[in-house]
């Protein structure tokens, strides 16, 4: 049994830093630099795109996602996973976005030793394509034993089809960011962020210019009895940032932000936050409130109708939102 291992079924959480030791070493260079953040005013762009969003790509996503036994980071099903999502971005792709679009769209593997890659996609900015904006989810899956089942729908299948969707509306728009905009699906955040570290390595260490990264893990789940919002997390982020991410909520969303907090470093924004970036995470309530069956077999769409795809919606219109808003166009 690894330390990983026993560390999940123990209930801890966990960097595992094991070959990204030297990742905070690139903040001390980037903290000069700081990002400000201006109030959203790209309405008219923005307003439009929302309103083609859907929850019938998502469902069908989703179904086809969680109905791999397990996305475990080692197994041969989350590897059989990731290039299903590879086959079904490119599809996306094909589908939605014109030719002179597609010309400036690249979707890489970006290669991991256990086997599931992570996946990198980049819109190429027109004007200032060396300012990168990242909007994430995590693709694997785990169940406290990793052996056993775990369709991960909520966590976070929710979040990788949230942000699929809302790529699919930004290249029907015929979206031409200004700024490089990049949609990131990263491998073994369950293994201790290992993935997104790797990922956040590789750019601190080109000295990449990530303007912003927005996490999106478990976007589903509406606990019964309670206001449906938005959970803003406070620890761990960017507070500039964040402070924008709130104010796309009041102007794109339906629904209320909530701040709450994780209380560690939870998904993989805390990578890019401790290579010095700024990043910043939502999720799907506050803490407390949130989905209590991840991690296990009962992590699926048909559990409860706690589930919800409009919910999801929401999250969709955020990531639209933050791309459109600090991508230019």
């Amino acid at each position: 049994m690894s330390s990983q291992i026993k560390a999940k079924a123990q209930g801890s959480k966990f960097f595992d830093i094991t070959d990204t030791q030297d990742l905070q070493s690139f903040a001390l260079g980037r903290i000069q630099g700081k990002t400000s953040y201006p109030s959203p005013n790209a309405t008219e762009k923005v307003k439009p795109i929302i309103k083609t969003l859907s929850t019938q790509g998502p469902k069908a996503n989703l179904e086809k996602f969680s109905s791999f036994r397990t996305r475990y980071y080692r197994s041969d099903t989350g590897k059989e996973s990731q290039q299903w999502l590879l086959s079904k971005i490119a599809d996306i792709t094909k589908d939605y976005a014109s030719d002179s679009l597609q010309g400036l769209i690249s979707v890489t593997e970006f290669p991991h030793s256990w086997g599931q890659n992570s996946i990198v996609l980049s819109i190429n900015g027109s004007s200032a394509s060396e300012e990168v904006i990242i909007i994430s989810a995590h693709q694997d899956s785990t169940n406290l034993w990793p052996f056993l089942a775990a369709p991960g729908a909520d966590d976070d299948g929710s979040g990788s089809v949230t942000i699929l969707e809302a790529y699919r509306a930004l290249i029907a728009a015929d979206f031409h960011p200004e700024r490089t905009v990049e949609f990131h699906w990263y491998s073994a955040e369950e293994g201790g962020l290992l993935g997104s570290q790797a990922v956040a390595r590789d750019y601190a260490s080109r000295s990449v210019d990530v303007v912003a990264m927005s996490q999106f893990d478990m976007t589903a789940w509406v606990k019964k009895g309670t206001r449906e919002e938005v959970g803003i997390i406070t620890d761990f982020v960017d507070e500039d940032l964040t402070a924008f991410n709130k104010k796309l909520v009041d102007l794109y969303l339906d629904i209320p932000y909530v701040e709450t907090k994780c209380g560690y470093a939870c998904s993989d924004h805390a990578s890019w936050g401790k290579a010095g970036y700024p990043s910043a995470f939502t999720i799907e309530s506050t803490f407390e409130n949130s989905n209590k069956n991840i991690h296990s077999s009962n992590d699926r769409i048909d559990i409860s109708d706690e589930f919800s795809f409009d919910h999801m919606l929401e999250f969709s219109k955020l990531a639209v939102a933050f791309a459109v808003e600090l991508g230019g166009w």
